[in-house]
């Protein structure tokens, strides 16, 4: 029998643990896609406890809460944070194959160096270890990020925000990490929504310009990105419900949007018509700045109607959606090709049963603009464990080429997120070691240095063009 998340965790051959321990683990972290928040890094704030780092707005954990029949007083309530700690630890105890279970103690090990188990009888020896622990100047977010080895972060940015704290820190010089913006302009984009008019109001201000016709929203927005490419943004990011195409004249698009700034609501084809314009716009402007872009669809958002009307977005009410836009995106994708406008495009689906097709689609749009201009990214949200993560590197290792692939990303909003970027390398390096114990890949030193150091670090700085040394 192993020992209990040892050295070897997870690296079963010899190969996986060379792989890990020589190359690996010596990489440093690029975290181009989450949603810590850039004020906290600005303040370089403390944690008065566990509870605050580990439960405040982490909705994985609170839906593991809930399955264990936890009352929602113990997980966004007002209860004791150490009440809070004592109902998550005797949950974890029940999480056997999940990979909170992993993550939560490879935090509990790396930050902590506690190396035993969190369940509801040690919960007391944790809380009291952890907290200490958070009290030395060490544990401030700042060194957090500098003891996981990160050299840059991308947060995740709306189109009107001041990047004031983007701006604190790049004018720091004690703070050593990139910290940058990525554009999100989903508000921009969903029409549809209740407070679209009020939110474009907050967007004409930001770009100090008048918004009342389509043609004008698209000049607010260019401004905006030359601003966000000002302060370093490299990517963007698009939470889509729905991979559209459908093409419509400019003067039919103008309609549509002086519909709704007169108040109307939008048909569901009205809808799309103008997210397909949308998206093309600003996928062209994405080509100039040499920016990426990104797709994240298969999600069905707040299905609790109570619980979202109680909590609110982001809170644990989110499942996959059983669809498969393949034909949508490459017509999407091949009308960005006719017009010379499509950029580095990663495509994340939340159902991994589109994993195959993804690789499939990339095939079609790969050019020597970039290598592995179009990716498929890393196991996401409720696929990013053990069997999400071995089975899209697998699929894509089928269907492209794996050696090429930027990476894992933390998507969190945790500071002690990045040892997940350890659990994918621990897994990614069992994979490939497997391949070569078996025979089917060569043992060459230099070919799999250079896959697992590009998978790790490398792939993703040239990707994205970053001001980063390889490693």
């Amino acid at each position: 029998m192993k020992a209990f998340m040892d050295k070897d965790f997870l690296l079963s051959t010899e190969t996986a643990q060379k792989l890990f321990h020589e190359v690996a683990e010596k990489m440093p972290v690029l975290d181009y896609h989450c949603h810590i928040n850039p004020e906290e890094i600005a303040k370089d704030r403390k944690f008065d406890n566990i509870t605050q780092v580990w439960l405040g707005g982490d909705h994985y954990k609170w839906r593991q809460m809930r399955s264990n029949g936890v009352d929602e007083y113990y997980i966004t309530g007002d209860a004791p944070d150490r009440e809070k700690f004592q109902k998550w630890a005797e949950t974890l105890e029940k999480a056997i194959g999940n990979p909170l279970f992993h993550w939560s103690h490879l935090e509990l090990q790396r930050y902590f160096g506690y190396h035993g188990v969190l369940n509801g009888d040690t919960a007391e020896e944790v809380w009291n270890l952890c907290n200490a622990k958070l009290q030395e100047d060490g544990m401030s977010v700042r060194n957090l990020i500098r003891q996981s080895g990160v050299t840059l972060i991308c947060t995740t940015d709306d189109p009107a925000d001041s990047l004031e704290w983007h701006k604190v820190i790049a004018e720091d010089d004690s703070f050593e990490v990139q910290v940058l913006p990525a554009w999100r302009p989903d508000k921009a984009m969903n029409i549809e929504k209740p407070d679209y008019k009020e939110y474009l109001e907050k967007l004409a201000g930001a770009a100090e310009m008048e918004i009342t016709t389509f043609a004008q929203l698209k000049e607010a927005l260019k401004k905006r990105m030359a601003f966000f490419d000002s302060m370093g943004c490299r990517a963007s990011d698009h939470a889509l419900e729905y991979v559209m195409y459908a093409p419509e004249t400019e003067e039919n698009l103008e309609k549509i949007f002086a519909k709704r700034m007169n108040g109307e609501a939008v048909t569901r084809d009205e809808e799309l018509k103008f997210k397909t314009a949308f998206m093309q716009f600003v996928a062209g402007e994405y080509t100039k700045l040499g920016w990426a872009m990104q797709l994240h669809y298969g999600c069905k958002r707040d299905n609790n109607g109570i619980m979202y009307r109680q909590l609110g977005p982001d809170t644990g009410y989110d499942c996959i959606n059983n669809y498969a836009p393949t034909s949508q995106m490459t017509d999407f994708l091949n009308a960005l090709v006719e017009a010379n406008s499509l950029p580095k495009t990663i495509i994340y689906s939340l159902n991994p049963n589109d994993d195959e097709a993804i690789g499939t689609v990339l095939g079609c749009f790969q050019n020597s603009d970039a290598v592995g201009k179009i990716q498929q990214g890393s196991a996401w949200w409720f696929n990013d464990h053990k069997t999400g993560m071995t089975k899209q590197m697998t699929s894509l290792a089928n269907l492209g080429l794996l050696g090429n692939f930027i990476g894992m990303l933390t998507d969190s909003r945790s500071f002690l997120s990045y040892p997940r970027h350890e659990y994918f390398r621990r897994i990614m390096c069992e994979l490939i070691g497997g391949w070569v114990e078996n025979g089917e890949f060569p043992y060459d030193e230099k070919i799999l240095t250079n896959i697992v150091k590009g998978i790790s670090y490398n792939n993703a700085v040239r990707y994205f063009g970053f001001n980063l040394e390889e490693k």
